[in-house]
């Protein structure tokens, strides 16, 4: 049997990206390796202005967790990719205001991981994983589509409620500073 070498660069790929996705992942849900566990992250997705926080933290995690345990196996590979690249979408949601740069707080991380997902879905697998195993059951083209669509889909619906949060508690904010500063002038 010869190596390919373009199947081993996407199994090298699929085995980093989806070993990172699902450390963040099980960090989400578990509290492994330093996180704060589905607990912790249901206060920060409430805090972040995801709603309902808890079912946020839960789909967050087995986004990362689930995704790249599919990427790693290589299985499923384009709905694998729709999950982590709309998981993704959220995550850069929350970081856009920061920029693009990571040291300040941006998006560039997880764009990164988001659109390495999305080209490992695009791409498939390569010989070297469960979908060449089973002969691409899983990986036809309709199933990226469908994927895709509904990721897309999904990821929309999230930031676009969670920009309508953010935005309401703003406003309070500012009605909330407004009635201090005149109830200070009376």
């Amino acid at each position: 049997m010869c190596l390919n070498r373009k199947d081993l660069g996407l199994l090298a790929l699929r085995s980093a990206v989806g070993g990172v996705l699902i450390a963040h992942g099980t960090q989400k849900l578990f509290g492994w390796f330093g996180g704060g566990g589905l607990e912790g992250t249901t206060k920060a997705m409430e805090h972040m202005g995801f709603h309902p926080a808890r079912q946020s933290a839960i789909a967050a995690g087995l986004g990362e967790a689930g995704g790249g345990a599919l990427l790693v196996a290589g299985l499923a590979t384009p709905a694998a990719g729709a999950v982590v690249a709309g998981t993704m979408a959220g995550a850069v949601a929350v970081h856009a205001p920061s920029g693009f740069f990571m040291t300040s707080g941006g998006y560039e991380y997880p764009a990164f991981l988001g659109v390495t997902g999305l080209a490992l879905g695009l791409a498939g697998p390569g010989r070297y994983s469960v979908d060449h195993l089973t002969g691409h059951v899983f990986d036809r083209p309709w199933v990226g589509v469908l994927a895709f669509a509904a990721s897309a889909a999904s990821a929309y619906g999230v930031v676009a409620r969670r920009r309508h949060v953010v935005r309401l508690r703003e406003e309070r904010a500012a009605m909330e500073a407004d009635e201090q500063e005149g109830s200070g002038l009376s």
